[in-house]
């Protein structure tokens, strides 16, 4: 008896037929029957009445969009409860695995998330600041983002795509959770189908929006020809002075609330106005390392990295452990042509976190503009061991052949 106990507590899968269907969103199809190899279950490649459990992929469609996805004899025998149908993500937390060792490595950082789906780091810190988004872990105030939130941020960069804004975004996943109170972040929690600029919510066998129409439209959210508008940010903000803006709006007088406005006025691609506000909130509220490093990113993007340089030290000074306006300094130092003092502050940001895979890629490049290979081809290796599946794997591999 113990001996069976055991078994099943090595290998909860044990003597399971599992049929994958449809595109896997955190690993590849091949690595996930691996995984059920591993615990004790038979990855199966017929899909039929006799398999134990069919996992819908993270990325696939939910089931009932397409009839072709399963026949009629195994709706039936789930129907029955003969076999079991669940999706990617329960699956990985029915076995532990979310915040285990093998999904470890299957961590993506802000700037490997952006790469992954080619949008704009600046982009991934905007969906993360509102929440959007949700990193499984943080090191240092460097968020991590886990397999799971990878389809997340596909819907959200198809809606980006298609032109809808962030906050017309939080406006209709907003009235999503009214509507389904106990989900609170729709996009990761409900079955969603992203078309254009429209949500469409599946629920039972319909595609609903939440006040029951068949769809969520988001073009209505854009500014009506009679001048009636819900979303400022689709709203053409302008540019004026500091001192003008505040005269304008006196409710802006506390710190987070002229934060809030310089996030709008960065979503809108003011970004001029945008630091004029974080500075503002430096000025109001005093200096803290999270706004010095927002201030560093936004000057960064108007193309004054002197200024940036500034700001990233003193978001240092105010934390030490901030890894990544350590990393970003780096990054800073190596578009100016210090690549020695780029160096040092690479070296100095892995003693904070040594398992930063950005900065061991970062790092192994510039020895190799230094010429310093024996010290790069470490780096490489040690970025491949944290980070197999980024996006930047294959440079490291075609560096290593060599």
């Amino acid at each position: 008896m113990s001996t069976a106990i055991d078994t099943e507590a090595a290998q909860p899968l044990h003597g399971k037929r599992i049929y994958f269907i449809g595109k896997m969103g955190g690993v590849t199809k091949r690595e996930a029957q691996k995984i059920v190899r591993d615990l004790g279950g038979l990855p199966v490649t017929k899909c039929d009445a006799t398999v134990d459990l069919i996992v819908v992929g993270g990325d696939e469609l939910p089931l009932g969009d397409d009839d072709s996805l399963l026949d009629d004899d195994v709706r039936r025998a789930a129907g029955e409860g003969c076999l079991e149908i669940i999706s990617e993500t329960q699956l990985w937390q029915r076995l532990g695995l979310v915040e285990g060792e093998q999904f470890v490595r299957r961590l993506y950082t802000p700037a490997m998330l952006a790469d992954l789906l080619d949008v704009s780091v600046a982009t991934i810190r905007c969906w993360h600041r509102r929440g959007l988004i949700v990193p499984a872990r943080e090191v240092h105030r460097l968020p991590y983002f886990d397999f799971q939130e990878v389809a997340t941020a596909r819907h959200l960069a198809q809606l980006l795509a298609a032109g809808a804004s962030p906050q017309a975004i939080e406006k209709k996943l907003a009235q999503l959770s009214r509507f389904i109170p106990e989900v609170e972040r729709p996009l990761a929690q409900l079955s969603v189908i992203v078309e254009g600029k429209q949500i469409l919510l599946r629920l039972g066998e319909g595609l609903i929006e939440p006040g029951g129409q068949l769809r969520i439209d988001f073009d209505a959210l854009e500014p009506s020809p009679d001048g009636d508008t819900t979303s400022t940010l689709n709203e053409q903000l302008p540019t004026v002075s500091l001192a003008d803006h505040l005269a304008e709006q006196p409710e802006f007088s506390s710190p987070d609330e002229m934060v809030r406005v310089a996030m709008e006025y960065e979503d809108a691609g003011q970004l001029d106005a945008a630091v004029e506000m974080i500075r503002a909130a430096l000025t109001a509220g005093g200096p803290r390392p999270e706004l010095c490093f927002q201030l560093a990113e936004l000057l960064y993007r108007l193309g004054d990295l002197a200024a940036a340089r500034e700001r990233y030290f003193m978001a240092i000074e105010l934390d030490e452990d901030f890894v990544e306006a350590r990393a970003n300094l780096g990054c800073v130092l190596v578009e100016t042509g210090e690549l020695d003092l780029a160096i040092a502050a690479f070296q100095g940001t892995l003693t904070h976190h040594s398992d930063f895979p950005d900065v061991h890629y970062h790092l192994a490049r510039t020895f190799d503009e230094l010429g310093r290979e024996d010290e790069a081809e470490s780096h490489w290796h040690e970025f491949l061991r944290l980070a197999p599946n980024s996006p930047w794997a294959d440079e490291a591999h075609v560096r290593l052949s060599k």
